[in-house]
């Protein structure tokens, strides 16, 4: 019979809780966090008479049921039975018996005595250790359940029992907060006088991050800082089921590594719940059964078998369970997953899961990358954001695996969606720049110059010019449309040219953006090539016409002396765009038809209708923010800027032109490097200065500076429509006795904008 014991700690510290009887473990060392764990766990079972708590190993199940069981208020107390040590199903009822000091000599079978001792008694029965004897654990529970009205149960396990009315309480690991204060306590009990200080902070943060926060692990981890620094643990945990032993004598032999813990929930499965739990291990973080049926489901596990493999799994908390807008997630904490891993390899069948895992998501890419022209764009850039460290780790696999570049480049070129159109710039030139450099050994000889290569080139060639780096974005465009001439690949002569043109436009040639973004027009329409791409071709001709007609001052000029060349390309440069609206409607397209509200916001500004200006800016704001193209949202927040300032709020004004100054810079050169793009905003901001005065103005950019990116949005957006009044300034020296000067007409037509709306996404993850 286990000593009985004071309890510990306790949630509620009441004087008819500290009387009633207890035979729980004492606390040995501190207990840290779970506060809405143990609140979640009292309201349980307070409420159901079964509570099972159900998590991987060492995630500190025991830990909690044991704190929330000295916590109870039931009359007769709590009792543990602890099963870790009994493996003989025949023993299950007189093993627990004996826990509990009710074992005798006679006949009677230990169930009838456990019956008879909680028929009248108002108790909680803990049980803990019984994963290894589910059926005849939950043929007990049941019957005792059934026999005593007055008894409650709290089970803690690696899954659940499955008996009926039993209310499931999941309990995940340690978020990262009390991970780390875990990690310190246990420290300083094995280093005295170790503490976090702004040299091993982040070490340590990381640390538990890569331990999943699970507590086991979090621990034996902080036991190794008797030899190590937390810089030096860090640098070895990849090899972290080895470092990660040493547990207390006292601590169960399954807690007394790493290995051993996740180790005893393997020795639980079956063949086949192995057998998946290895092939899952080529999946990064979340993963949906559809991928798990194409990836896992062959020799010797049938696609027809998965699913069910798959729920055990589940129940025995190898995998955990995700609901989402898209449906059902699946993920494993890390330390499962390379547990499942090392099997893979030691099976020799890791190469061949993760050419199934890399085809699976080129596979994904594709369908997502035709979608995105269609009503189901968002709904595509939803997917691949979820499916981000799947795409990363295919890419990986695809860039290191010998002769696998050619899928590499397939992959980092059908996903230009996701780093133009969603805000990924620099990690797509990095997936691109890698793919394109390792495509140069004798395999990109034998079939000539792949489709994938050249894709991959004018992508590598946009992204770079969205960066602001037009000299490789010239280099790759050019090599582009060399060989893509030499091998008669006319898709990619026309994305070749229409890039050129896109690059000819930021370079402030206009003449020349509009003469390539025409040719690139006529090629698309001779091969059928509609695409939202396509569509920004237009979106960008339609911006080189305006920026010809010497918008907006050049065009008022040209009226002013009954010219009426630049009012009609001013129409051609409408029509264009309207169109782009039309065929984006049809195929319910959003993203490039933000990108056409930018330009015809820019016309309405410029032809004086600042109210329109800003309905359509807020519209394509909305868009791209939604998309999170940053280069979009950036370019729209520009124009509303200048806006603000025509209707009469040079506060907002300036505030928001310091939001999109502070971000610019995640994206490259701010507006591209262009000069004609970049001149009116240095006119905006000298006609700000000019009515808030030097210090008002710069407090409002420091202001905007500060926001952030959905700040800024919202600011953007949120903003009435009625100007905001301008507080008095003080008579600035510089324009004399007569205080600050109102730019005249003219300078208030070259402060607006020259256009040059183009793409697109910038990077917001670095």
């Amino acid at each position: 019979m286990r000593p009985t014991s004071r309890p510990g700690p306790r949630t509620n510290d009441s004087s008819d809780v500290a009387e009633v009887p207890r035979d729980l473990p004492l606390e040995l060392t501190a207990f840290v966090g779970r506060a809405p764990e143990l609140t979640r766990l009292g309201e349980a079972t307070a409420h159901d008479r079964l509570v099972t708590v159900v998590g991987p190993g060492g995630v500190g199940k025991s830990r909690l049921v044991a704190r929330a069981a000295a916590a109870c208020a039931l009359p007769d107390g709590a009792r543990l039975v602890d099963l870790t040590a009994v493996h003989a199903v025949e023993r299950v009822d007189r093993a627990a018996a004996e826990s509990l000091g009710l074992a005798d000599h006679a006949v009677r079978p230990a169930l009838e005595v456990l019956r008879e001792h909680f028929a009248g008694q108002r108790a909680l029965l803990v049980l803990d250790g019984f994963e290894h004897l589910v059926a005849p654990c939950a043929a007990l529970v049941g019957d005792l359940l059934r026999a005593a009205p007055g008894l409650r149960v709290l089970a803690a396990g690696r899954r659940p029992l499955g008996v009926r009315g039993e209310r499931v309480v999941p309990l995940a690991p340690l978020d990262e907060r009390d991970a780390v204060a875990l990690f310190a306590d246990r420290a300083e009990a094995a280093v005295p006088g170790f503490a976090l200080d702004e040299d091993n902070t982040a070490d340590v943060r990381e640390i538990c991050r890569r331990l999943d926060g699970i507590p086991l692990a979090v621990e034996l981890a902080a036991g190794r800082l008797t030899v190590l620094s937390p810089g030096q643990l860090l640098h070895r945990l990849d090899d972290r089921f080895r470092l990660l032993t040493g547990g207390g004598r006292d601590a169960p032999p399954r807690h007394r590594t790493l290995r051993t813990a996740i180790g005893w929930s393997h020795e639980l499965c079956t063949a086949q719940e192995r057998l998946l739990w290895a092939r899952l291990s080529v999946f990064a973080g979340s993963f949906d059964l559809e991928a798990v049926e194409y990836v896992c489901g062959a020799q010797g596990l049938s696609v027809d078998e998965v699913l069910d493999v798959l729920g055990e799994l589940l129940a025995q908390s190898v995998v955990s369970r995700e609901d989402g807008p898209g449906g059902v997630r699946y993920r494993m904490l890390e330390t499962v997953r390379a547990y499942g891993a090392d099997w893979l390899e030691g099976s020799g069948d890791t190469a061949r899961l993760r050419h199934r895992h890399r085809d699976w998501y080129a596979g994904l890419a594709t369908w997502c990358e035709l979608e995105w022209f269609s009503s189901r764009q968002a709904e595509a850039a939803a997917r691949i954001e979820v499916e981000l460290p799947n795409l990363r780790a295919a890419l990986e696999h695809a860039l290191t695996e010998p002769g696998d570049t050619h899928p590499g480049l397939h992959l980092a070129s059908t996903l230009w969606f996701c780093w133009v159109g969603c805000g990924r710039l620099a990690e797509g030139r990095y997936w691109l720049q890698r793919s394109i450099e390792l495509d140069q050994g004798p395999e990109a000889e034998s079939d000539g110059v792949p489709d994938a290569r050249l894709k991959a080139l004018y992508v590598f060639g946009h992204v770079a010019l969205l960066q602001g780096d037009t000299v490789a974005a010239l280099t790759a465009l050019h090599e582009c449309r060399d060989e893509a001439e030499r091998t008669d690949d006319a898709v990619a002569v026309a994305y070749a040219e229409h890039r050129t043109g896109f690059l000819a436009l930021v370079g402030d040639d206009a003449v020349r953006a509009e003469r390539l973004l025409h040719s690139a027009l006529e090629r698309y329409q001779d091969i059928g090539e509609l695409n939202s791409l396509v569509l920004l071709a237009r979106v960008e001709l339609a911006a080189a016409v305006l920026v010809q007609c010497g918008f907006p001052g050049g065009a008022v000029a040209a009226r002013g002396r009954g010219d009426r060349t630049g009012s009609c390309r001013t129409a051609e440069a409408v029509r264009l765009c309207e169109e782009v609206r039309e065929v984006c409607e049809d195929h319910g397209e959003r993203w490039a038809l933000a990108y056409a509200l930018l330009v015809l916001a820019y016309v309405a500004w410029s032809e004086g209708d600042p109210a329109r200006a800003r309905r359509l800016l807020e519209e394509c704001l909305v868009i791209e923010h939604g998309f999170q193209d940053l280069v979009g949202a950036l370019l729209a927040i520009e124009l509303l800027a200048l806006v603000t300032l025509d209707q009469g709020d040079p506060v907002e004004a300036a505030v928001l032109r310091g939001a999109a100054g502070a971000l610019w810079p995640s994206v490259g050169s701010p507006l591209f490097g262009s000069v004609s793009s970049r001149d009116p905003r240095v006119t905006g901001e000298r006609r700000c200065r000019a009515r808030l005065g030097p210090a008002g103005y710069e407090a409002a950019v420091r202001e905007g500076a500060r926001l952030g990116l959905d700040a800024a949005v919202r600011r953007a957006l949120g903003r009435s429509a009625e100007p905001a009044p301008v507080a008095p300034q003080e008579p600035r020296e510089e324009h004399g006795p007569g205080g600050a000067a109102e730019p005249d007409a003219a300078e208030a037509e070259t402060a607006r904008p020259a256009a040059s709306p183009a793409p697109r996404s910038g990077e917001t993850t670095g």
